[in-house]
């Protein structure tokens, strides 16, 4: 069974390989309305981009607006690929399970901060594979993880807003359409 880290890399991975099938397909809606592609990429890259001065111990405050602005840029691939490598590198440091970061509603242990943007990573990477028509078959460790650390927080998420009405699935769905329906998609 691999690291945080490992599942991190992975999940990165898969919405590489999504995200390297754009092409000039920004505008196409995704299954989170609100977002077309672009927007969706955009905010999976601010979860990236965050990782690195969290890790470290900044706080939000402190990050300020570093993060503002269009930072998907003229070469996607390469803001993402420098992102997540920056990301990976903190993610992989020494020390992981002891450090705490400084998110806006608490003080978070780094490895349950990590675990929480790779779920994110994992389901927004069924988001995109859809909105392209590509192949948006997820890794299946990572979707049985994503619905593990999920399914005891889904309700107060989805009070809070970050998640739709859960969707009916049958008794027998997979774990994939399992974790897409907890989190008001339709398989």
């Amino acid at each position: 069974m691999g690291t945080i880290a490992d599942d991190y890399r992975i999940a990165v991975d898969g919405f590489a390989r999504r995200l390297a099938a754009v092409g000039d397909r920004w505008h196409l809606p995704t299954p989170c309305s609100e977002w077309d592609v672009r927007a969706l990429v955009a905010h999976v890259l601010d979860e990236q981009l965050w990782i690195p001065p969290l890790m470290a111990g900044e706080t939000i405050a402190k990050v300020g607006d570093r993060f503002s602005g269009d930072m998907i840029g003229e070469h996607a691939m390469a803001s993402w690929t420098a992102a997540t490598a920056a990301a990976e590198r903190g993610a992989s440091a020494d020390g992981l399970g002891q450090r705490i970061v400084h998110l806006s509603m608490s003080d978070t242990p780094a490895d349950s901060y990590l675990r929480e943007v790779t779920t994110d990573t994992v389901i927004h990477t069924w988001d995109l594979a859809r909105a392209l028509g590509v192949d948006d078959t997820l890794d299946p460790a990572l979707v049985a993880k994503a619905l593990a650390q999920l399914e005891p927080v889904a309700e107060a998420w989805r009070a809070g807003g970050v998640l739709g009405a859960r969707v009916e699935v049958p008794d027998d769905a997979g774990t994939q359409d399992r974790l897409l329906a907890l989190t008001g998609r339709r398989p």
